[in-house]
C-alpha cells in the first residue's frame, strides 16, 4: 500500500473513532416538559362547555385521534348520558340514548343534524394545538411567543397556557351572532 493511501486509511480511520466517540460526550437534551403531538396523532381527556343563545351544557370528553380517524366519548357527570362519536373519512357517526345513531359525511354535517348549528369541528385538530387550520388566520401571539388567540372562519379561539407550556390546556372559542349574542365553546385539557 502506498504512502499517500496508508495515509488517507488512517486519516479516515481516526475520524470515525473520534467522531464514534463524540457521541458519549455530547450534551444531554433538556427534558422535554410536554410531549410534542402533531394534527394525525393524539388523546386527549378532559371537559368541554356549550352555550349557545337556545341551550347550555357541558360534558367530560376523551379524544383518540389515530391519522384520519377518530373517537371521542362525552360523558356527563359520573358516567351518565354517555354519546360516542366516531369518524374516518367520508363517515362519522353519534351515538347516544338521546339520540340513537346519526351518520353524516362531516364532523360539520352531523354537528348541524344533531345540534342544528354549525362549527369549524375539523379546525379543533389544528386548534388544540394552537396553529391555525387556514391560510386566512389572524394571529396573535404572547410575550412567550405563542398563539394567544386566532380569529379564522368567523370564529375567535382564545388560549391560555399552564406555566411555561408550549401547547394550551384552555381554548374558549366565539362566534359573534345577532343581537350581541354568541355561541361559545370552552374546551379544557387536563391530560394529554
Amino acid at each position: 500500500m502506498s504512502k499517500f493511501a496508508q495515509l488517507c486509511t488512517a486519516i479516515c480511520g481516526s475520524s470515525v473513532l473520534f467522531l464514534t466517540g463524540c457521541q458519549h460526550f455530547t450534551q444531554p437534551k433538556p427534558a422535554v416538559t410536554q410531549q410534542v403531538q402533531d394534527e394525525k396523532h393524539f388523546n386527549l381527556q378532559g371537559k368541554i362547555g356549550v352555550r349557545t343563545p337556545q341551550q347550555t351544557g357541558s360534558a367530560f370528553f376523551t379524544w383518540l385521534q389515530q391519522q384520519d380517524n377518530f373517537d371521542i366519548e362525552l360523558s356527563g357527570i359520573l358516567g351518565v348520558g354517555k354519546t360516542q362519536i366516531q369518524g374516518k373519512p367520508g363517515e362519522v357517526t353519534l351515538n347516544s340514548s338521546k339520540t340513537g345513531l346519526i351518520s353524516a359525511a362531516s364532523p360539520e354535517e352531523l354537528l348541524e343534524r344533531a345540534t342544528g348549528w354549525q362549527a369549524p369541528i375539523t379546525h379543533l385538530t389544528s386548534w388544540i394545538l394552537a396553529k391555525p387550520a387556514t391560510l386566512n388566520a389572524q394571529i396573535t401571539k404572547d410575550a412567550a411567543n405563542r398563539v394567544s388567540q386566532l380569529i379564522e372562519d368567523g370564529w375567535t379561539v382564545n388560549f391560555s397556557y399552564d406555566g411555561e407550556q408550549t401547547l394550551p390546556n384552555k381554548l374558549v372559542l366565539k362566534q359573534a351572532l345577532a343581537e350581541d349574542k354568541e355561541n361559545r365553546i370552552t374546551m379544557v385539557i387536563q391530560n394529554r
